[in-house]
């Protein structure tokens, strides 16, 4: 890969290699009437959506609003109450190995061992998933030297910052090429050059057959990456689709994100602020500072 954040060749994924999906399109996750109760509260009620092959799936809700516990069941962490999550050509609740296997997960913290250096862990995790030998080391090395943390493969991840840690989490989620990543919160703790190197990084999984569910509160980032986005809201997906299709949804003409998703979630008066001060703010309108 070569853009703008550097000129390191980023190492490539290759997810049908892991058996993941054949061909631009195919379902890579699936989720079909996924509900999750805690006792008699109900966090995701009914959740269906589809993820395909090649493209960058954004998942936007606010707080308390589901996103977290359908992440959580997505990567296998929680099991649903109710409903069907496959991935791949494989049901997580029947085959979770095989369906694991496809899935590299970044959470928005990163839990690490840290009495282990940075090289062994992603050798560890490489391990889990019946990786090794040295192309795994040329991987590692090679994605080391992308984040600028060569010098610090062997040692210990406890002398690690916050920035550094949730870059070799990134690592350790692409380490297996993984039929799809799933992401949430991409860029806490990551540096500028580094938050455009993982946009980078992202855009060349998915060219080449990769996908990526990818959830954060950060909307400029998800509708500037992601070629369609869900909105859940109530433990329901209230809006769904391409920018395009979520304007014509939310009938909001040529909005942003960010006042489509005040409207959809029952912001209409935030929204109306948003979109009043930008309009009092842009000089060609005639509301700007004169």
């Amino acid at each position: 890969m070569e853009g703008g954040a550097g000129t390191e060749t980023a190492p490539t994924a290759t997810p049908a290699a892991s058996g993941g999906p054949e061909g631009a399109g195919t379902p890579v996750l699936e989720l079909d009437g996924v509900v999750k109760r805690y006792g008699d509260f109900a966090a995701v009620r009914g959740v269906n959506l589809r993820v395909s092959s090649g493209e960058i799936f954004g998942f936007l809700g606010p707080n308390g609003a589901g996103k977290t516990t359908t992440i959580r069941m997505v990567s296998g962490v929680l099991q649903p109450t109710e409903g069907t999550i496959r991935i791949g050509r494989h049901e997580l609740a029947s085959h979770p190995s095989r369906a694991k296997a496809q899935i590299g997960y970044i959470p928005d913290r990163p839990f690490l061992y840290e009495k282990l250096s940075g090289g062994e862990f992603l050798r560890f995790v490489a391990g889990l998933w019946g990786r090794e030998g040295p192309g795994v080391e040329e991987r590692i090395d090679r994605f080391l030297r992308l984040f600028h943390l060569s010098e610090w493969k062997n040692e210990l991840i406890e002398s690690y910052s916050h920035g550094m840690r949730q870059k070799l989490l990134i690592t350790s989620a692409l380490i297996h090429d993984p039929a799809i990543v799933v992401i949430d919160e991409p860029m806490v703790g990551l540096d500028p050059r580094s938050a455009r190197l993982l946009k980078d990084l992202l855009r060349t999984f998915v060219s080449e057959g990769g996908s990526v569910f990818l959830s954060t509160h950060t909307l400029e980032v998800a509708e500037a990456v992601c070629d369609r986005i869900a909105i859940i809201h109530g433990g329901r997906i209230i809006a769904q689709g391409t920018m395009d299709e979520l304007r014509a949804e939310a009938d909001a003409g040529g909005a942003h994100l960010e006042e489509i998703f005040l409207k959809v979630t029952g912001g209409e008066e935030m929204a109306d602020v948003v979109a009043s001060l930008r309009g009092a703010l842009d000089p060609g309108g005639g509301g700007g500072r004169g």
